[in-house]
């Protein structure tokens, strides 16, 4: 599918992009231009249908300079009440790190913890939050990057919306390919970025708002640029930035919107990632490799795969080897086992996979690695 001669980055973005999007890019607009404002405006209105909302409906769509955890710290930044709580359902890297935000913002900040290979449990969340009054809102991850384990968020909303507390959904690596109704998950403030699942490039992040509480926020922003507010009523009155826009990528955005319609929207998308993630996972299986979560847990954007029980294996050896033949793969981040991860999303189909496969194969037989030892897949429930 890559129409490109760079290295297939396998990995949860940046991405390999189609050459349509990266011609996009190839114009110089003003900000302040009425055809740029235009176009900011049609991205937030597709952003929002991709959501299954509309203004319509109470949500508005937020465009925010920077990457992905700009806009998560906008959120978590603004739309907390001073002397609010917040309660962060962790079970990877990508929650700490929510949390750690929260803390250095001087949020206060409770951790409910799940294993990395097991989703937040409903039960738990509703004890805690039965617990805890002064809790004001609850954040998840959707699907935790540090393993590729899919996080229910519909079920913890429910959970949320029960006890009327505000709902914030880190969905990073997961909208766009995942399909997701934010009124019937109850979720608030969903975050995502351009150089994800709608396959644009690194630039900007976004969040999509309950409008009456975003309003109701007002006054809690410990931001001036990610006062994600006022970033709202900025594109409110005028159709503009406040700051600076990242013009070529909106524009790269804006075609990459329009591919995944072409591919049949989030349907579409999700049906090429399951293909490039069974293609993966059949494949690795096969060279001895077994993912880190149960197949019952494990979403399609991105896998985990533990090291083989070979001494003589060297991930940065194996990374070289890889690159060498041109594949990208990420290192781990797990915090108690050892592995790598691979990316199924981005312009890439089952003939990279395949490529990829190839590679992995060759790069076993030139690390003399010829039969890594397999490693169970772990069940959902440790």
């Amino acid at each position: 599918m890559s129409e490109s001669k760079d290295k297939y980055l396998f990995t949860p973005g940046p991405l390999t992009t189609s050459k349509t999007v990266k011609a996009a890019m190839m114009r110089d607009l003003g900000s302040r231009d009425e055809a740029f404002i235009r176009v900011v405006a049609e991205v937030r209105e597709q952003l929002l249908a991709l959501g299954q909302v509309s203004r319509g409906t109470g949500y508005e769509a937020i465009p925010m300079q920077g990457s992905g955890t700009f806009g998560i710290e906008a959120t978590i930044g603004s739309v907390i009440p001073r002397g609010g709580k917040l309660l962060v359902l962790i079970n990877g890297a990508y929650g700490e790190r929510i949390a750690a935000m929260a803390r250095r913002l001087g949020i206060e900040t409770v951790e409910l913890c799940s294993a990395e290979n097991q989703v937040p449990s409903q039960g738990d969340l509703r004890e805690t939050l039965s617990m805890d009054a002064e809790i004001t809102n609850v954040a998840v991850v959707h699907c935790e990057t540090t393993s590729g384990i899919m996080n229910p968020v519909e079920e913890l909303g429910a959970v949320v919306h029960e006890f009327g507390r505000t709902y914030i959904v880190d969905a990073m690596s997961s909208f766009g390919a995942v399909t997701l109704d934010l009124a019937a998950a109850h979720i608030d403030y969903l975050i995502s970025s351009s150089n994800k699942c709608i396959e644009g490039v690194p630039g900007f992040s976004f969040v999509i708002a309950n409008r009456d509480k975003l309003i109701r926020s007002k006054g809690s922003a410990r931001s001036v640029s990610l006062d994600l507010l006022a970033q709202w009523e900025g594109l409110e009155k005028n159709g503009q930035f406040r700051f600076t826009p990242p013009t070529h990528s909106i524009l790269a955005f804006l075609e990459a919107l329009g591919e995944l319609e072409a591919e049949g929207g989030v349907g579409g998308r999700e049906k090429r990632y399951r293909e490039n993630h069974a293609t993966l996972v059949a494949g690795m299986r096969e060279l001895g490799f077994r993912e880190y979560i149960a197949p019952d847990l494990q979403g399609w954007i991105i896998t985990a795969f533990p090291y083989p029980n070979n001494d003589a294996f060297r991930f940065e050896e194996f990374y070289e080897q890889l690159s060498q033949r041109g594949m990208l793969i990420y290192p781990g981040k797990l915090t108690n086992e050892e592995c790598f991860r691979i990316g199924n999303i981005g312009r890439l189909g089952i003939d990279e996979i395949r490529q990829l496969l190839a590679a992995v194969r060759e790069a076993l037989d030139a690390l003399k690695l010829h039969v890594p030892v397999s490693v169970c897949v772990k069940s959902g429930g440790g």
